[in-house]
């Protein structure tokens, strides 16, 4: 895991997946598409293929068919925009499912962490479409994330707390981290 940036080596080729995992309000969706602008790659948000292959908010497939179904697309969208290529953006709760974490541990991946005191502003206090924080937005972040830390530390290659920083600047410490992991894989 890269916690700190490392300057780019112009050598080192960019990874051609890159998973961009981390709790909900963390900056995915925002940081995402910056990084793959900056590498040339294309962006992915799984998050957002959901909504387009089911038709409907992730909240209506909460309510609807479940969590286990919900969990069930969401594996399958995943594991085939991580096969594709590019920058992927999970969803919070997609590297709980066995199969989904398997293929993070074969990606480069980076986790985008943050205080839920952050991520609870980010998200808002009423936010209906993040079905499992429903409620007590700020208790229920707290819970979340203390049970999915080791999950997201497990795979992460690069790890940026974004509390303070820009979206800018988080794109600014991955592709650091990009130098720093490729000439560790290549030494």
């Amino acid at each position: 895991m890269t916690d700190s940036a490392v300057p780019d080596s112009p050598q080192s080729p960019a990874p051609t997946t890159i998973a961009i995992i981390g709790a909900p309000g963390s900056g995915k969706s925002t940081v995402g598409p910056m990084l793959a602008s900056r590498l040339g790659l294309p962006f992915v948000d799984v998050d957002e293929i959901i909504r387009t292959v089911e038709g409907r908010e992730i909240s209506d497939i909460f309510a609807t068919d479940g969590e286990p179904y919900f969990r069930s697309v969401e594996a399958r969208e995943t594991l085939a925009a991580l096969a594709a290529g590019g920058v992927v953006s999970l969803g919070g709760g997609a590297p709980v499912t066995p199969a989904v974490a398997e293929e993070l541990a074969r990606v480069l991946t980076v986790w985008l962490e943050v205080s839920a005191r952050t991520a609870s502003s980010r998200v808002g206090l009423n936010d209906a479409t993040r079905p499992l924080l429903l409620g007590n937005v700020h208790s229920r972040m707290v819970r979340l994330m203390a049970e999915r830390r080791p999950v997201y530390a497990a795979p992460a290659d690069i790890h940026v707390i974004t509390d303070a920083l820009s979206p800018e600047q988080v794109v600014d410490q991955i592709t650091a981290g990009l130098g720093a992991v490729t000439i560790e894989e290549q030494a």
